[in-house]
C-alpha cells in the first residue's frame, strides 16, 4: 500500500513537472515573439527614417516635398500639449485619489465611484474626443485650442492616474501611518509627509504609462478637428496648433513613398520625446524608492 502511494505522488509530480515546462515554454514563446515584433518594427523605422532625420528636419515646417518637409511645429504643438495634459491630469488624478482612500467613507455609492472610474480606464478614446469636442471646444468656446486639447487629453488619462495612484496608496502599511499619528501627526500632515512619498514610485509608474498613451494618441485630436499642417508655432495656450501624431498621421496617408520615409522619421523623434519623459519620470520614482 505505501509503496503505490509513493507512486501515485511520483506520477503527479512528474504530471506538474511536465506541465511546468508546457507553461514555461508557452510563456518563452509568447515573450520571444513580442521582443521579434518589437525588433522588425523598429528595424523598418530607424531604417526608412535615419536618412531624413537631421536638423534641417527638426526646424522645417510642414512642406508638400518631401525634402523640405519638417516637424518644427508639431514638436513644439506636442511639448505645448504635454506642459497642459501632466499637471492637469496628476494634480487631479493625485487629488481624487487621496479623497477616496483616505477620506471617503465605505458605502455603496464611493464603491459605485470607484468602478465607474476603473471602468472609465477602457473606454475608447474617441469617445473622450467627442466629449472633449461638446464641453471644450464648443460649450466653453476654446475652439481647436491647445488648452482644449489637453483638457480632453487628461480626461482620457485620468482613470488611469487615478487608478494606479489608489493602488500605490492603498499598498502603503498601516504601520507607518500609525506611527505617524503616534508622534502627534495629523491626518493631512500623515498623508502628505508619509503616505505620498512612499506611494510617489506606484503613482509615477501609472502616471509614465498614461501620459505615454496621451503623447501618441490621435483620435481625439482628429475629433476635435486639429490641423495636420501649420506653418507658426503657438504663442499661447488658446492658440491652434499641431501634433506629432497628427503630423505623423497625415504622412503616412499620402501616396508618395518618400513620405513614408518622412513618417518614419517623425516616429523616432516621437519616441525620442517619450523616452525623455518616462526617464526623468523613472528617475524620480528611484530616487523616492532609495528613500522608502
Amino acid at each position: 500500500m505505501r509503496y503505490l502511494q509513493q507512486e501515485h505522488v511520483m506520477k503527479r509530480m512528474n504530471k506538474r513537472l511536465v506541465w511546468n515546462r508546457v507553461w514555461k515554454g508557452v510563456f518563452i514563446a509568447a515573450t520571444s515573439f513580442a521582443l521579434l515584433a518589437i525588433a522588425i518594427l523598429l528595424y523598418r523605422i530607424l531604417s526608412q527614417g535615419m536618412g531624413y532625420l537631421n536638423f534641417d528636419f527638426l526646424t522645417n515646417f510642414a512642406s508638400r516635398i518631401p525634402e523640405n518637409a519638417g516637424i518644427k511645429a508639431a514638436l513644439v504643438g506636442s511639448l505645448c500639449l504635454m506642459a497642459v495634459v501632466a499637471p492637469v491630469s496628476i494634480i487631479l488624478g493625485v487629488s481624487t485619489a487621496i479623497y477616496l482612500e483616505e477620506y471617503a467613507k465605505k458605502n455603496k455609492l464611493n464603491d459605485f465611484i470607484r468602478m465607474n472610474i476603473s471602468n472609465l480606464a477602457g473606454v475608447p478614446s474617441i469617445v473622450f474626443g467627442l466629449l472633449g469636442l461638446t464641453i471644450f471646444v464648443r460649450m466653453l468656446g476654446m475652439g481647436k485650442s491647445i488648452l482644449a486639447a489637453g483638457l480632453t487629453m487628461s480626461l482620457l488619462i485620468l482613470p488611469v492616474i487615478i487608478v494606479a495612484a489608489q493602488e500605490a496608496i492603498r499598498a502603503v502599511p498601516k504601520d507607518q501611518r500609525e506611527a505617524s499619528y503616534g508622534m502627534g501627526a495629523t491626518k493631512w500632515q500623515t498623508i502628505i509627509r508619509v503616505v505620498i512619498p512612499a506611494a510617489i514610485p506606484g503613482i509615477l509608474t501609472g502616471s509614465i504609462l498614461a501620459l505615454s498613451r496621451a503623447i501618441g494618441e490621435t483620435a481625439p485630436l482628429v475629433v476635435i478637428g486639429i490641423p495636420v499642417i501649420l506653418q507658426f508655432l503657438p504663442t499661447g495656450m488658446l492658440d491652434t496648433f499641431t501634433a506629432l501624431p497628427m503630423q505623423i498621421f497625415d504622412w503616412a496617408k499620402r501616396p508618395q513613398e518618400e513620405f513614408q520615409y518622412v513618417a518614419s522619421a517623425g516616429i523616432i523623434v516621437l519616441m525620442a520625446v517619450l523616452i525623455f519623459m518616462n526617464s526623468i519620470a523613472v528617475f524620480i520614482r528611484n530616487k523616492f524608492q532609495k528613500r522608502y
